[in-house]
């Protein structure tokens, strides 16, 4: 019988329940490098990366499974788009894009609503990625706090070999459409200082959203650069709807009757401020105060006065966010900046004589 001291030490054996995750967790890589790294598509990939995934999946019995690698990368016909609000004119249009391509391209389009609940974002993209969805089109804007659980969700949706367009995201590792929200902004800000306005309001949606915040620091960075001061107490967070523009512009004259200009930060707002001065607070457009919006939607040329607007290229939008995560992949994720232009209509004027 042979000694204990004989033995030759038993080898590990090759265990199929080591997973991806596993050998990315021990290297200490995200789940895509090690996906990359594992199926020779490493060419973006770091040669100290590479071999910290290598060691790991040595270390600990990594076995690829062709057969199954392959089955899980397959992918179905369906395309996912979440948006926040689907009652939201400005989602209507892009979801119009992007139907447009998918029928093209003969692809069911999933459409998800968060109404603004950050952790459904997540959500969907694993409900997805567990439906094999082809591509995810996040149209809806992100939060500025960020995701690390939607970046991750994302992660592990490209792995199994879908593509991710997210339109006005911040540092998400998919490709990704910035909408020209800054400097359209700026723009407002430079044709009110023009028409000779001092003193401006502003009403918001959710500060929460990149989209928001990108429109009202392009527009308070301009203003100041003017001389142009847009007092705390001028600015108003309200629901990003027509009936939160309505209460915001009430609550907003209520306690600052002088102000002569407005910046609804979308048309709804806008809509819903054009009824507010006229109904509630017995204001003339632009007689007594001028009105800007954001996007320019169909409606924004039919109200009257036509409203003066920012034009995003909404359908446009859509086509490329989807163009894009049906194209060809690439060694990094793109980003596609698309330009916003001001419509000057006319829901604006100079200020009353009798102003300030």
């Amino acid at each position: 019988m042979q000694s204990q001291a004989n033995r030759r030490p038993a080898r590990p054996r090759a265990s199929s329940a080591v997973t991806l995750q596993q050998v990315a967790r021990d290297a200490g890589v995200s789940l895509a490098t090690a996906s990359r790294v594992l199926s020779d598509s490493d060419r973006n990939v770091t040669q100290e990366l590479q071999e910290r995934v290598l060691e790991a999946a040595a270390r600990l019995r990594y076995v690829s499974n062709a057969p199954a690698r392959a089955l899980v990368q397959s992918t179905t016909s369906i395309v996912g788009l979440i948006v926040h609000d689907v009652n939201d004119a400005y989602y209507s249009a892009i979801t119009a894009g992007v139907m447009e391509v998918a029928r093209d391209h003969k692809l069911l389009v999933v459409l998800a609503g968060t109404f603004h609940e950050p952790g459904l974002q997540a959500e969907y993209v694993a409900r997805l990625r567990a439906q094999r969805a082809r591509a995810v089109v996040l149209a809806g804007s992100g939060f500025a706090a960020g995701s690390p659980a939607l970046a991750q969700e994302l992660e592990s949706f490209v792995a199994q070999g879908g593509r991710v367009t997210a339109v006005a995201h911040q540092d998400l590792p998919v490709n990704t459409i910035l909408p020209g929200n800054r400097e359209g902004g700026r723009a407002v800000a430079e044709h009110l200082a023009l028409l000779g306005h001092m003193e401006i309001g502003v009403i918001c949606g959710p500060l929460a959203l990149v989209s928001v915040q990108d429109r009202l620091h392009g527009f308070l960075e301009r203003a100041a650069e003017l001389g142009i001061s847009v007092r705390e107490r001028h600015r108003v967070e309200s629901d990003f709807t027509r009936d939160g523009g309505r209460a915001a512009t009430v609550r907003l004259f209520r306690g600052s009757p002088g102000i002569t200009a407005l910046f609804a930060l979308n048309d709804a707002m806008a809509l819903g401020a054009l009824a507010a001065l006229r109904d509630d607070l017995g204001r003339s457009v632009p007689g007594d105060v001028s009105v800007v919006g954001f996007d320019d939607l169909p409606v924004a040329y039919d109200v009257t006065p036509a409203l003066t607007t920012v034009r995003l290229p909404l359908e446009e939008i859509g086509r490329r966010a989807l163009l894009l995560a049906l194209g060809d992949a690439t060694a990094s994720p793109r980003t596609l900046a698309v330009p916003s232009r001001l419509v000057v209509r006319a829901s604006t004027a100079p200020p009353p004589r009798t102003a300030g």
